[in-house]
């Protein structure tokens, strides 16, 4: 499994119905966050090993209502018990 994060900002008024479709709507997601500063979710998502992680954000995330704007963060290592790969 390849995790990583995207920073959401959001249309104004949105950001709760954003985080609610991410939440309902996108499998791969795992915790979605409200944030203080320039955005206003942090999303983290668990994809296959193989997956396009650009196709799967200009896919899956970009094409909710109500997201403004994107960054994705690509994750290297992990430190914890489970490397990461969401087991256990």
């Amino acid at each position: 499994m390849r995790q990583f994060f995207v920073f959401i900002k959001c249309e104004l008024a949105q950001t709760y119905d954003v985080a609610a479709a991410l939440v309902d709507q996108v499998e791969e997601a795992r915790q979605v966050h409200s944030i203080s500063g320039s955005f206003d979710l942090l999303a983290h998502f668990s994809v296959d090993a193989d997956a396009d992680i650009g196709r799967f954000v200009n896919r899956k995330v970009q094409t909710i209502p109500g997201i403004k704007d994107t960054q994705t963060i690509l994750c290297f290592n992990a430190f914890t018990r489970d490397q990461g790969l969401g087991e256990g």
